[in-house]
């Protein structure tokens, strides 16, 4: 029996596809790239990209997480920056 956890490299993937070391916010789950929080939601399944204005939050949009989180990632950065 094999458990794949996306979340377990999350941090690091982020790290690596935005060019930025994150900041960690709730636990491994959610992490803050300049003024975007991204989340796992749903079983790490859904990644969700929130934009942050202080304590406010407005979600822009959702990518799936299929496979590799990284792909869902890429996705997440054309998204944000289209």
């Amino acid at each position: 029996m094999r458990f794949e956890d996306p979340a377990a490299d999350f941090v690091p993937a982020v790290a690596r596809v935005f060019g930025a070391e994150p900041r960690v916010l709730d636990g491994s789950r959610a992490v803050l790239v300049g003024d975007v929080k991204l989340q796992l939601e749903a079983g790490e399944r859904e990644l969700w990209l929130i934009e942050t204005h202080g304590v406010l939050e407005h979600r822009v949009g959702m990518v799936e997480v299929e496979e590799d989180i990284e792909r869902a990632l890429r996705e997440a950065r054309e998204r944000l920056r289209g």
